[in-house]
């Protein structure tokens, strides 16, 4: 395992982190010994980042987490998040976020987290929350209830504005650095290079679009990124590649991110991804794909707020 700098922090983080709504039941129930069985692997294969939230099954994945990890606290850099909290139950009012951390680390078994990030900001009003929320973030950061703040959420428009009018360490992308969306690395990271602030990189499978079962229900793509996934699929079962494989191969290996979160309670599955971080890639299955997918390396579903979406 690789250990890369995140952005001006002073943490280290492992190239590939260990994503645990998963744990959270996000995807379906998950057994709770082989939850906690996945949180151990990862650790025993060299993962050291565990990335979290309320979000995440209730508090339920930060529960799982926290069992897991008792007694290596010291060995792990632990992120959770505030202000989302259900499917269309945002809230990122000072107040929220102060009690939700709270509950957070009670969940977790520490007196800190090192990563606490607002959770897909673009679903609410931004204003509030480069000001009132944000201040709240560094209040907390003062107090010692967490190391290094930060945003997550999907809308390159959205990132960029919390990169450029808030003081952030840390910004969270998903879905744009995969084999059909690369505006992480075009659009987002120069910015966030700039400022010195760490990008972590996420869903490399596109959410499940990159994966052999193809586009799962709760991903609100367009027609036309669904269409580029399935001629990817085909492309790469066509050459006898494994298409999710590649897709891990890819994000991980070429979005210059220093760590790719995967979300998984299969050990085989969390084996594959640390594999795919360091085996090269077949360049020519790659072209083929990324040839099948060029009309949509730009394009973005919406999400949150059509005011919060669109071009910076």
């Amino acid at each position: 395992m690789r250990y890369n700098q995140l952005g001006e922090t002073e943490l280290k983080v492992s190239e590939v982190s260990f994503g645990t709504a998963p744990l959270g039941d996000m995807f379906g129930s998950a057994d709770e010994d082989q939850a906690l069985a996945s949180v151990r692997h990862a650790l025993d294969s060299g993962i050291n980042f565990f990335d979290s939230s309320p979000y995440y099954g209730g508090g339920l994945a930060e529960k799982r987490l926290g069992v897991a990890l008792a007694g290596r606290r010291d060995e792990v850099i632990v992120g959770t998040k505030a202000g989302r909290y259900g499917d269309a139950d945002f809230d990122f009012s000072p107040e929220r976020i102060r009690a939700s951390v709270h509950t957070s680390l009670e969940l977790l078994g520490t007196d800190y987290v090192d990563v606490l990030q607002l959770h897909d900001i673009e679903f609410v009003t931004l204003d509030a929350v480069f000001e009132d929320s944000y201040a709240e973030l560094v209040k907390l950061r003062d107090e010692g209830k967490c190391r290094y703040i930060g945003m997550t959420g999907y809308p390159m428009q959205t990132l960029q504005r919390a990169v450029t009018e808030t003081d952030l360490d840390v910004i969270l992308s998903y879905a744009h650095h995969t084999l059909l969306n690369t505006e992480l690395a075009t659009t987002l990271k120069p910015v966030a290079d700039e400022r010195g602030v760490g990008v972590i990189n996420a869903a490399a499978v596109g959410l499940g679009l990159l994966t052999p079962g193809g586009v799962k229900p709760h991903i609100p793509a367009t027609d036309e990124i669904i269409a580029a996934a399935a001629r990817a699929r085909a492309v790469a079962a066509e050459a006898g590649a494994d298409i999710s494989y590649l897709a891990n191969q890819f994000s991980l290996q070429r979005s210059g991110c220093p760590t790719t979160v995967i979300g998984t309670t299969k050990i085989h599955h969390l084996d594959s991804a640390i594999r795919a971080a360091t085996e090269p890639i077949d360049q020519d299955v790659l072209d083929a794909v990324l040839a099948v997918t060029a009309d949509v390396r730009n394009v973005s579903w919406q999400s949150g707020l059509p005011e919060n979406n669109g071009r910076a």
